[in-house]
């Protein structure tokens, strides 16, 4: 029996590479073999912030399933905010990161500040501007299969400069004595990863209600996803995640349970069709 829902499993697995399935993504992810995927990018509809045809999800449901078809080393990247009632946040995404960790087995490896430049919006006397959303990161195992964060990296300020420093404090309470330094031309760019949304995209891509912008799922994958890998959204959305994957020479598929944003996509990929016809 269990041979026999594995190859069911392959079947439509492999069927799927490079489409996106008009489909709830729970029962969509039911047809995965266990351990058949690098990466997960996505950004799921989260307390109405945005409205969505009326479709809502099981975050707890999908952290599981997301779990159990990641390989050894996979990760889970989710971009995510939290509503504002009643001048309390809903913690929506606090409490999925420690969902994902205490119930579905992941450990958060980072999380992430997307940093944007936000709208004022209609409190905007009462309560601060908000200039980001939350990027956890998920660690299926001991540590990445696959990390290169050498793209990510930013120009350093002082590139090229003899400066002294250096006088780290040690948790003994010592601290180390300063000493001359060469600033390195490019550094680690850290957790906070900053967007500017202005002109990102087509005119297709912003009939999609909420959008994150090209380079976000582009940069996950370049560091964490391998040469050939695959990589899944589950909220497919606009087609953003399969744009990045196609770019990189990773093979994708998605998901989405409304049909009119499975076809925007399907049009969005359509542009793309000429790199996307190179695959092996």
């Amino acid at each position: 029996m269990e041979n026999t829902i594995h190859k069911k499993q392959s079947s439509a697995f492999d069927e799927w590479l490079n489409t996106i399935q008009n489909l709830d993504c729970i029962d969509g992810m039911k047809e995965f073999p266990d351990n058949s995927i690098d990466i997960v990018v996505t950004s799921p509809p989260y307390d109405n912030i945005r409205k969505y045809h009326g479709f809502s999800v099981d975050l707890s449901a999908v952290g599981k399933e997301i779990f159990r078809i990641l390989k050894d080393g996979g990760i889970a990247a989710m971009v995510i905010q939290d509503q504002t009632i009643n001048y309390g946040k809903t913690l929506t995404s606090f409490r999925t990161i420690i969902n994902w960790c205490d119930n579905a087995g992941f450990k958060l490896f980072e999380c992430l500040i997307y940093k944007k430049h936000g709208a004022e919006g209609a409190w905007w006397t009462k309560r601060f501007r908000v200039d980001h959303e939350y990027i956890p990161i998920f660690l299926k195992g001991k540590k990445p299969q696959y990390f290169n964060k050498e793209p990510l990296k930013i120009p350093s300020k002082w590139a090229g400069v003899t400066m002294t420093g250096g006088a780290t404090r040690l948790t003994s309470g010592e601290t180390l004595k300063s000493r001359k330094i060469k600033i390195n031309p490019m550094k680690c760019r850290g957790t906070i990863w900053e967007y500017l949304t202005c002109g990102d995209g087509d005119k297709l891509k912003h009939q999609h209600p909420a959008t994150f912008p090209d380079k976000l799922p582009y940069d996950l994958i370049q560091c964490f996803c391998p040469p050939k890998g695959i990589v899944l959204d589950p909220f497919m959305g606009s087609g953003t995640t399969a744009i990045a994957g196609i770019i990189l020479d990773r093979y994708f598929i998605g998901f989405d349970i409304s049909k009119e944003y499975c076809e925007l996509a399907n049009k969005r990929l359509e542009k793309y069709h000429t790199l996307f016809s190179r695959r092996d």
